[in-house]
């Protein structure tokens, strides 16, 4: 029997002993053994710190980003190759495309969010703050990677994607990793890593797989790790314990399955449109990879009156759905991954019916196709009522990890509220309605107790991503049952594997350290105008000093007729009494194109291509006819740009800072705009002006 390998400290290695067999969730077939006896742990540990680590950490958010680029158009080619090995773990081709390219979309997501970080191995994080009257003295919080590894020990309904989802986000952060996948799918996970190590795109040290068990690995963690668990809140419990854990106080975190809900609002009708998306939604995720899913639906809470209609034809809908081998394009749900988990399912199924009738469904017979169910790991769906909610709690307590869902109802919004937060905390509840007043009442009083709440309807299902769908961009995790944690989220999952420090001292050395001009820093003026400079030659705190320019009444009256701007603060001569003006106030917006008149320079044409942008615009003193204004500007943050054609202008883009001050020197308006500068490596004779 083929046995499954752990790739260790840069090499391919199979544990000692027979091993756990692993089988064919479709045909009950022995497929490999796993085993991890005789690994050296602390040496995996120690080599992700020394050898992945300082290499991730070098470099810059940009290219860690093309790496991960890289790598999902590397892993796109063999997707082939995976479906096949994921049928195996008894996974339609839907589920499989969660799974699979789901993962791979995870790559693509944090690999595009480089352009959000700066083209260096640390960020600023936030607004800077001045801790002085004199302005000498500031602090600002950066972001660095921690000098451990992310050790990610993950559950098996995903052995692909709840390993990309994390490692995506752990490499941009730049961490290396250790990867231990559930061992009952682990041979599918196994079958992605060597596509990636044999890829060479990561540097050595960055990943690293456990086909087995997780051994004394976490007795090795320490203070710079982090450790992220996903599986049964009572394993997780148990590992979030762990003494060396605790004594090294290493950030965990958690995402357990939990009891998710689904909300039928009291203005759905039977037959309608949302009745139709409330159905379908049920059955999806139902059957979705049978039910083997952390955001799956268990509990299903509608208004009493409703509650036969309902069952009726979520029972109906799930007449329809074809249950056997994955292979069978006919096929709509596949089997467990197991026969040990089949039978937990029906454990707990056992624990339910204690209070709840079934109403669809077969504890003991499915049927199939193309599928032996005496071979398979093959369960019908199982759909239960349970008529007193606040009675018979088993569904607010017990999970069925399976296609096993339980209607309950409830008699006004409030109840339907306080019966989700019987679950002690979710990853993900949803409301169907459309009915604005009822959606908001129901998330504002649900939100506390899950991590995410869909409000979905006839106007959104066609493109909703579903309830059970974890987002890239969006945090995945729950409060109390479901863990307390959060994964992804965008650039909120990235700062998990980074250490946060602030950072205090005068503006020049905040500037140096940071690489972003802060206000009251020593600017560096040259006889060279910054809009005659390439993108290459351009530093931060490179600053202009401009000439003056005296607002008259005449550019006040010129500019409100030019862009009808003919508010009466700019305009009315008599009736200002009670405002906040004594005569009329020159547009903002004059003040602000008056100030680029004063630092642009228009002489020739030069590396400047065009303005990009306007951020953090604030007018800040009136300014009338007869003051003279001035402009300090400056090179606050250089920002590189790829080149996504051959025939595109390199280039990168310039934050500047545009202050604004009058005769007495105080500011009268900040901003920071955006300009596109080209690189010197273009001759601008060669090339079209953009």
């Amino acid at each position: 029997m083929n046995k499954l390998e752990n790739y260790v400290t840069g090499s391919w290695i199979t544990g000692d002993g027979e091993g756990q067999t692993l089988f064919n969730a479709v045909t009950g077939d022995p497929i490999a053994a796993a085993s991890s006896k005789g690994l050296d742990f602390s040496a995996m540990a120690d080599y992700a710190r020394k050898v992945g680590n300082p290499a991730l950490r070098k470099m810059t958010f940009h290219e860690r980003g093309r790496m991960l680029r890289a790598l999902a158009t590397h892993l796109q080619q063999h997707l082939p190759e995976f479906y096949r090995i994921s049928y195996q773990t008894g996974a339609t081709k839907a589920d499989s495309w969660i799974d699979l390219e789901g993962g791979i979309g995870n790559l693509f997501s944090y690999a595009s969010l480089r352009r959000r970080f700066p083209n260096e191995t640390y960020c600023v994080d936030g607004e800077s703050h001045n801790l002085s009257k004199q302005h000498s003295f500031m602090a600002t919080h950066l972001l660095v990677p921690k000098e451990g590894v992310a050790i990610h020990i993950n559950a098996f309904n995903f052995p692909v994607w709840g390993m990309l989802e994390k490692v995506a986000v752990n490499w941009l952060a730049g961490m290396p990793a250790i990867v231990k996948p559930a061992t009952v799918t682990s041979y599918l996970t196994e079958a992605v890593v060597k596509k990636i190590i044999a890829s060479g795109i990561l540097p050595e040290g960055a990943l690293q797989l456990i086909c087995g068990s997780a051994g004394d690995l976490l007795d090795h963690v320490q203070s710079q790790d982090v450790v992220t668990f996903t599986g049964s809140a009572y394993t997780g419990l148990k590992l979030k314990s762990h003494p060396a854990i605790l004594r090294e106080s290493v950030p965990f975190n958690m995402e357990a399955d939990s009891l998710n809900c689904i909300v039928l609002g009291e203005d759905v009708e039977p037959g309608s449109a949302d009745w139709e998306v409330f159905i379908k939604e049920i059955r999806k995720e139902m059957t979705a990879k049978a039910g083997q899913k952390c955001t799956a639906i268990r509990r299903i809470f509608v208004p009493d009156s409703k509650l036969e209609a309902v069952w009726k034809a979520v029972a109906t809908s799930l007449e329809q759905t074809i249950i056997g081998n994955p292979l069978n394009e006919k096929v709509r749900m596949g089997a467990l991954a197991g026969a040990t988990q089949k039978q937990e399912v029906l454990e707990q199924v056992d624990k339910l019916l204690a209070g709840s009738q079934l109403v669809y469904g077969s504890l003991n017979s499915v049927q199939l196709l193309d599928a032996d169910p005496v071979k398979g790991s093959f369960i019908s769906p199982l759909l239960l009522v349970n008529e007193r909610p606040f009675e018979n709690l088993a569904p607010h307590e017990v999970e069925a990890f399976g296609p096993v869902s339980t209607i309950m109802p409830y008699k006004s919004a409030e109840e339907a509220i306080e019966l989700s937060r019987l679950g002690k905390g979710s990853l993900v509840s949803s409301v169907v309605t459309s009915n604005p007043a009822i959606a908001r009442n129901y998330v504002l009083g649900a939100g506390p107790w899950h991590g995410r709440i869909l409000v979905l309807n006839q106007q959104c299902a066609k493109e909703s991503t579903g309830h059970g769908s974890p987002l890239p961009l969006l945090v995945h995790g729950g409060p109390g049952r479901a863990g307390g944690g959060e994964e992804m989220g965008g650039l909120r999952g990235v700062k998990h594997y980074m250490q946060r420090l602030a950072v205090q001292g005068s503006p020049d050395m905040i500037t140096a350290i940071s690489n972003v001009y802060q206000p009251g820093a020593t600017g560096k003026e040259d006889v060279v105008h910054p809009f005659r400079k390439y993108f290459e030659e351009i530093v931060v705190g490179d600053q202009l000093l401009t000439g003056r320019r005296t607002i008259t009444e005449s550019d006040i009256s010129n500019f409100a007729n030019l862009s009808w701007d003919h508010f009466y603060a700019h305009t009315d001569h008599t009736s200002l009494e009670g405002t906040l003006f004594e005569k009329p106030v020159a547009h903002g917006y004059f003040i602000l194109s008056a100030a680029a008149g004063l630092f642009v320079d228009g002489s020739a044409k030069g590396p400047v291509l065009l303005n990009y942008g306007l951020d953090e615009l604030r007018f800040m003193k009136p300014v009338y006819a007869g003051n003279t204004i001035r402009v300090k500007f400056t090179c606050k943050e250089k920002i590189e740009q790829e080149q996504k054609l051959d025939t595109d202008l390199p280039r990168g883009i310039v934050k500047w800072l545009v202050e604004v001050s009058d005769e007495t020197g105080d500011q009268v308006a900040v901003a920071t705009i955006l300009t596109m500068v080209r690189k010197k490596s273009v001759d601008p004779s060669d090339s079209k002006d953009v």
